[in-house]
């Protein structure tokens, strides 16, 4: 064992209206859960009031994006203390669709990644290659460059979930096979031994999001350095709850 808690978060992305997140709720309330195993879902940011109410304890929530400071003249945006003020624990990110779809560099996510850990917030912390970049042989260089802009703003990596998304696998049903996964999960492992502390790689969970579903989490969950997974839009069906049992 390596002592590494099991985390499955679930990112709704821009899904979900207060009937269904209901449903939902209801669904993974009476379900039987692995208690050893961390489940936070990441509602979109106008629900997480209501998802925290609806969801059992035991199930944490996530926001899916945040700004990197307190409060101010930044119309459309949300902060760490409004999050943390909806009873709301996690945030996620630098997502692939943050990245990709609204131009987020790594600086900019290193500097909400810093911000949200200062004001307590736990955070999921995505990274990956796109295809073109997996195929010219460069996805260590891309993940350790991105992963970099994250330690560099860790204090504390006890609050810290490493997520590691193949861009190419995101929403369009290829996903990276369970060796694929592994290799990357170990050479990240290897990454943040030279260059944060042998005992935070030790420690650190790196999870898996890419059409992780019902049929390949058991397969993944297997894997060595494979600490639970990030789940899109299987996190809406009830095969989520399949995929938070997985490891056991």
């Amino acid at each position: 064992m390596t002592g590494r808690k099991f985390f499955v978060g679930g990112n709704w992305k821009m899904n979900g209206d207060k009937k269904s997140i209901e449903e939902l709720a209801n669904t993974l309330n009476n379900a039987k859960l692995n208690p050893d195993t961390e489940v936070v879902c990441g509602a979109p940011s106008i629900y997480l009031d209501y998802a925290r109410s609806k969801l059992n304890p035991n199930i944490d929530v996530a926001a899916q994006t945040c700004y990197k400071v307190a409060k101010g003249a930044f119309t459309g945006e949300i902060s760490p203390a409004m999050i943390k003020d909806c009873g709301v624990k996690w945030v996620i990110l630098g997502h692939s669709e943050r990245r990709h779809v609204f131009g987020e560099s790594d600086e900019l996510i290193g500097q909400k990644v810093a911000h949200a850990l200062e004001n307590g917030l736990g955070v999921i912390a995505c990274f990956g290659e796109k295809l073109d970049e997996r195929e010219a042989g460069i996805t260590e260089k891309v993940v350790f460059a991105q992963t970099k802009f994250i330690a560099d703003n860790v204090k504390d990596w006890s609050k810290v979930v490493l997520a590691y998304e193949p861009v190419w696998a995101i929403g369009t049903g290829k996903t990276a096979s369970p060796q694929q996964a592994q290799e990357v999960h170990d050479k990240l492992r290897q990454w943040m031994k030279a260059n944060v502390s042998e005992a935070v790689a030790n420690s650190v969970r790196i999870i898996y999001g890419g059409s992780v579903t019902g049929g390949t989490c058991k397969e993944l969950a297997s894997q060595k350095d494979v600490d639970g997974f990030l789940v899109g839009g299987a996190s809406l069906k009830p095969e989520f709850i399949d995929i938070i049992n997985a490891k056991y």
